[in-house]
């Protein structure tokens, strides 16, 4: 099965199933949001990358109102829940149902976002991919990506995907889901260590680079195209 049959046959439970399955999902969004440097006002253009249903996009709408918004994915059922979740913004939303490993000249902007997306590709292709966000972005501009991160060690990576287990069981998923996720992560996940994602991101020419926030094997990764004077 590929990817976007795979997650196009979430789009019933999808949204309750990642709050349930990214412990400490409020905290870790909520830090992404404290990183957005601009002004509430600002007309600012945002490209969300594997942006699913629209999830993390629907928070930087709240935190920016005025944005203009480029969602991407491959999987086009959930890009159907979005346009739907954005149906009263459908002037400052635009969808593109397409595989970003593709991704090349589409315009600049000055935010760009992903969240539990990016794993799915090989490291080479992870590399690429930011070298290619770097150069989508304006001075000033910075990337966001929630993503997954690989144990420095079997023994801890056996420990996380444990915990991981015992909490999302403890919120509430249901089996079927949980074996559900369970095979798309035996399937399409790549997961990279947490230090070559920080490396590939200052070798695409990123400043301020860090982990700024970190859940076990969840972080938050950002990076500035150029050094910017922060005003959270």
């Amino acid at each position: 099965m590929a990817i976007d049959q795979a997650f196009n046959m979430t789009v019933e439970y999808y949204d309750g199933w990642i709050k349930k399955a990214v412990p400490g999902y409020e905290a870790l969004f909520a830090a992404a949001m404290e990183m957005i440097p601009f002004a509430r006002e600002a007309a600012i253009d945002i490209l969300d990358l594997g942006a699913g249903t629209g999830l993390f996009a629907g928070q930087v709408l709240e935190k920016c109102p005025q944005g203009r918004f480029v969602l991407w994915d491959v999987a086009g059922k959930m890009l159907d829940v979005a346009r739907q979740r954005f149906r009263d913004y459908t002037d400052r939303f635009r969808y593109v149902e397409n595989d970003y490993r593709t991704l090349q000249d589409v315009g600049s902007f000055d935010l760009v976002i992903s969240s539990l997306s990016i794993h799915h590709l090989e490291d080479h292709e992870k590399r690429a991919l930011f070298r290619r966000i770097y150069e989508s972005l304006r001075e000033g501009g910075i990337f966001m990506n929630i993503d997954l991160v690989r144990g420095p060690t079997s023994n801890l990576e056996e420990f996380y995907w444990e915990n991981w287990l015992e909490k999302i069981r403890k919120a509430g998923a249901p089996e079927e889901e949980i074996r559900a996720g369970v095979e798309r992560r035996q399937a399409f996940d790549r997961d990279a260590f947490m230090e070559d994602q920080l490396r590939w991101l200052r070798e695409a020419g990123f400043a301020d680079v860090d982990c700024v926030y970190r859940n076990f094997k969840m972080g938050l990764f950002y990076g500035a195209k150029a050094d910017i004077l922060f005003r959270p």
